[in-house]
């Protein structure tokens, strides 16, 4: 991580599941329209019991991927 692209600091907390910590793919980005809250999902339907909060730098550790995504305006989605 050479450079980093969002606008919120890499310590912001962020949702996703233990699926995403354990290695599954990112799948689904949603940048909360509400609270610019982000979320980083597999895309399948989870329970709540599955719901994590992370830093956000630990989600790019995971898939550096997701800093193409760093711009993504307020209430949009991004899915693969």
């Amino acid at each position: 991580m050479s450079h980093w692209l969002f606008d919120d600091p890499p310590n912001v907390a962020v949702l996703t599941t233990h699926q995403v910590l354990k290695g599954e793919t990112i799948l689904y980005v949603s940048h909360d329209e509400e609270d610019g809250a982000w979320q980083f999902h597999t895309g399948a339907t989870m329970n709540e019991s599955d719901a994590k909060v992370v830093a956000l730098k630990r989600i790019v550790e995971l898939d550096c991927s997701v800093m193409q995504l760093a711009d993504l305006p307020l209430g949009w989605v991004a899915t693969r």
